[in-house]
């Protein structure tokens, strides 16, 4: 569970990360494509393509930095080693707190599924194929997506949020855990959680899991003092029981920060997206 201020959960967007995940492929990148539209202002992602016929799958990449910072550059070599192991990656920006608060952060998450399905054919990819990656913050969007997909005829917009398969690493799961009156996750939640306990509810993935969701590939550190351990194991967990598939990885002596450095981790997780991704997959739902 988060045990901080929100300034050192903000820490998250100011790394870079992995820099020397294999790679094979050649591939190209279009910056500033504009997903969505909303309050004004413009929500863009940027596309990594690799060379080659398709259709690919594609894997959405998601930032960290406590709902409140970062920016889409900050996977972008992550999402450069996905593409080059053959797969379409986005890697987005979406609003922020304290201006937006929860739900926002997982809705522009939908419109960007939304947009890659329905531009699927555009860049050659397969609109039954699509993943989600992030780390910390980002990988709580990423785990949403995954336990909250809607197929095109639950979508009110015709579309479908669905994904195949999710991978986090650092990923807050549960906010039962903050003390009643806690008010460190207000910038973004709205209040304490014995103000708004539905809010902190809705907002916890482990809430929505059933056997119906997608798999998840998790990865943490074993001293993440900042996004506990607890609560990744714990949904891991109940998903082995209800009979999804899932991975938890542990990084022994490595913290919140040190962890997504772990080339072993990310190397672990790219091959469970690629393990769910290069099959044909039908609808759970």
């Amino acid at each position: 569970m988060l045990n901080t201020l929100p300034s050192r959960i903000a820490l998250c967007s100011a790394l870079v990360f992995g820099s020397h995940l294999l790679a094979e492929e050649e591939i190209k990148v279009r910056n500033n494509l504009v997903y969505a539209t909303k309050d004004g202002k413009e929500l863009k992602l940027d596309a990594y393509l690799p060379s080659g016929k398709g259709p690919r799958p594609s894997v959405l990449v998601i930032h960290g930095g406590g709902w409140m910072s970062g920016s889409k550059w900050q996977l972008g070599r992550y999402a450069s080693a996905l593409a080059k192991r053959g797969m379409n990656t986005f890697a987005i920006n979406y609003r922020l707190a304290p201006k937006y608060k929860h739900p926002a952060q997982v809705e522009d998450c939908r419109d960007a599924v939304r947009w890659v399905r329905q531009n699927s054919k555009k860049f050659d990819g397969d609109p039954k194929r699509i993943g989600a990656l992030g780390y910390s913050a980002g990988a709580h969007l990423s785990a949403m997506l995954a336990v909250t997909g809607m197929t095109a005829k639950q979508d009110p917009k015709g579309i479908g949020t669905e994904i195949v398969v999710a991978m986090g690493g650092g990923t807050p799961c549960e906010f039962f855990s903050l003390p009643a009156e806690n008010k460190v996750l207000s910038y973004w939640l709205g209040g304490s959680r014995k103000q708004f306990p539905k809010v902190y509810q809705n907002a916890s993935p482990i809430s929505h899991l059933d056997a119906k969701d997608s798999p998840i590939f998790f990865f943490h550190g074993e001293s993440d003092g900042l996004v506990r351990v607890t609560g990744a194991r714990e949904m891991s967990e109940k998903m082995e029981k209800l009979g999804i598939d899932t991975q938890f990885h542990l990084i022994e002596e490595a913290g919140h920060f040190a962890a997504v450095f772990n080339l072993t981790a990310f190397e672990k997780g790219f091959d469970f997206l690629e393990k769910h991704l290069r099959r044909k997959n039908k609808k759970r739902k």
